[in-house]
């Protein structure tokens, strides 16, 4: 990744927003894969003993740290030679192949009415990678902001891409939530339910709905822009058919 944002753009009159894992790209089959390549590199005890470090980890920055989990199984099994191979697993991923159908058209819409940025969490190493070679980078022309939680940093947001309005899109309806709260009518809110956050009853019991619910990312090619922002009305929570 090699292009940084710019501070103090044009404001535009729209501003796409989109979380990556589990919203653009299939981050449950990621893992799936790679607790398959656990288990038969290091044996299924050590791979618990991974997704233990892991889930420690993410209490305390608040997000998802896989290659600083495998550091901290290596202060734990310093002789461990498989953890090599299991590093080289993740670095090289083949993301591209786990983007959700139409994931790429989706920002190629959006771009007909606005900037489309990746707005997400995670670490400065492994988090670009994967938001490189997924072809994520490119198809939103290096506009990719990486926080350690993005709801905080709203202001950040603004300052580098401002807009009339946003447009925010997320498997996660604590984190639309959180958005809402604080932009109010600036922001339209879209969750996508994909991912095992999304179908969490607890999750979705907890936090209000969004402005707009779709069961896949694809269905966004169904809005114009008009229906995406406020009208005084409440948005449809289907699709109005629109041609794709």
């Amino acid at each position: 990744m090699k292009r940084e944002i710019p501070h103090a753009a044009r404001r535009a009159k729209i501003v796409f927003l989109f979380d990556v894992d589990n919203t653009l790209l299939d981050n449950d089959r990621v893992i799936a894969d790679l607790t398959t390549y656990l288990k038969r590199e290091v044996g299924p005890k050590r791979a618990r003993c991974y997704w233990a470090i892991f889930e420690r980890l993410r209490t305390r920055p608040g997000y998802a740290d896989y290659l600083g989990a495998l550091q901290r199984y290596r202060s734990e099994y310093s002789q461990d030679m498989e953890l090599l191979a299991v590093s080289s697993f993740l670095v090289n991923y083949p993301f591209a192949s786990r983007l959700f159908p139409r994931s790429l058209d989706v920002i190629e819409r959006a771009k007909q009415w606005g900037p489309a940025v990746l707005l997400t969490d995670g670490d400065v190493v492994f988090r670009p990678r994967k938001v490189e070679r997924s072809g994520l980078f490119e198809a939103v022309k290096g506009n990719v902001l990486i926080y350690v939680h993005k709801e905080q940093e709203l202001g950040d947001v603004a300052n580098r891409f401002p807009a009339d309005h946003y447009v925010m899109v997320d498997d996660k309806v604590r984190i639309l939530a959180a958005i809402k709260m604080i932009w109010g009518r600036r922001a339209t809110t879209v969750f996508v339910r994909q991912g095992h956050y999304a179908r969490d009853p607890q999750i979705l019991a907890k936090y209000p709905n969004a402005d707009l619910s779709i069961a896949h990312i694809g269905d966004l090619l169904n809005f114009d822009c008009k229906a995406l922002q406020p009208s005084g009305r409440k948005l449809p929570t289907t699709p109005p058919g629109l041609p794709t």
